[in-house]
């Protein structure tokens, strides 16, 4: 498939989406919210067994301004019944929602690299990312509550497990911008970077030392992260348990073993996916 959004390339195992609306500061129209759930859930996600790592950066001056306005207009336009409104309404929001849920629960991990303004909608997507890698220049906006809104597409559900309980209401309640060293300092990004291509250059390099390793372990560990964060101790420990009696008996580990004593990089098998191409 064709994306009109965004740029996807795949090389060396390392998928790469970029952003490819800086004249319109990348905000996400209709056509976007379609093409990332796709390239996630359908492409990623049951076509290309061959990727293990995903890197998601951007063009022109900004990551991204967020929801693109005229999204607003086509939820405003729609007429007849309230009730059947508001459940149509309902319906739309929680794709919205599945848009970036599907990074969340995408089998492999998902980097972001971000310039400039992260607004609004741009804050819910890199909130369902693995990590996030940011230039000096970047900033991060919790802006629906500008627009008169609360922020309802993944920011105020994850970004509390990623940075302080206080931090998140004063952002969610002001709508101030979050500068990058605050970001750093806060957890919310793992690095802050000169300017873009050095950043583009390292997270690349990062991705790459990722995809190196056992996709199966590095996919059980997502898994078991994610697991945690929603169940107590007891419960993740215990899934732990279930997932390795599955999954630590296959070809992995003897080949990483195989590696080390004959001093060469590791061979591992790409993961099963469904093609439905």
């Amino acid at each position: 498939m064709s994306y009109t959004t965004f740029d996807f390339s795949v090389a060396d195992h390392v998928a790469h989406l970029r952003f490819n609306r800086p004249d319109k500061r990348n905000a996400m129209n209709r056509a976007f919210w379609q093409e990332i759930r796709h390239v996630f859930a359908a492409e990623i996600g049951t076509q290309r067994a061959d990727v293990r790592v995903v890197v998601i950066s951007s063009t022109g001056p900004h990551f991204t301004a967020g929801m693109d306005l005229s999204a607003f207009t086509d939820i405003a336009a729609v007429t007849g019944d309230p009730a059947r409104r508001r459940e149509r309404f309902r319906r739309e929001l929680l794709a919205y929602q599945d848009s970036f849920t599907v990074i969340e629960k995408c089998r492999v991990p998902v980097l972001a690299a971000i310039q400039g303004g992260c607004i609004g909608g741009g804050v819910d997507m890199v909130s369902a990312c693995d990590m996030r890698y940011c230039t000096a220049d970047a900033f991060f906006v919790i802006k629906e509550i500008d627009l008169g809104m609360t922020a309802d597409v993944g920011t105020l559900q994850r970004l509390p497990h990623l940075i302080p309980q206080g931090l998140v209401r004063e952002l969610a309640y002001t709508g101030r911008n979050m500068p990058a060293d605050e970001a750093l300092r806060c957890g919310l990004v793992n690095r802050v970077y000169n300017d873009q291509q050095a950043m583009l250059d390292d997270v690349m390099g990062i991705a790459r030392d990722i995809a190196a390793k056992s996709p199966l372990a590095v996919h059980g560990s997502k898994e078991m992260i994610n697991y945690a964060r929603d169940h107590t101790v007891d419960e993740a420990l215990n899934y732990m348990s279930v997932w390795n009696a599955a999954f630590i008996h296959g070809e992995d580990m003897p080949e990483a073993f195989r590696a080390m004593q004959e001093k060469r990089p590791p061979r591992f098998l790409d993961m099963a996916v469904d093609d439905k191409s």
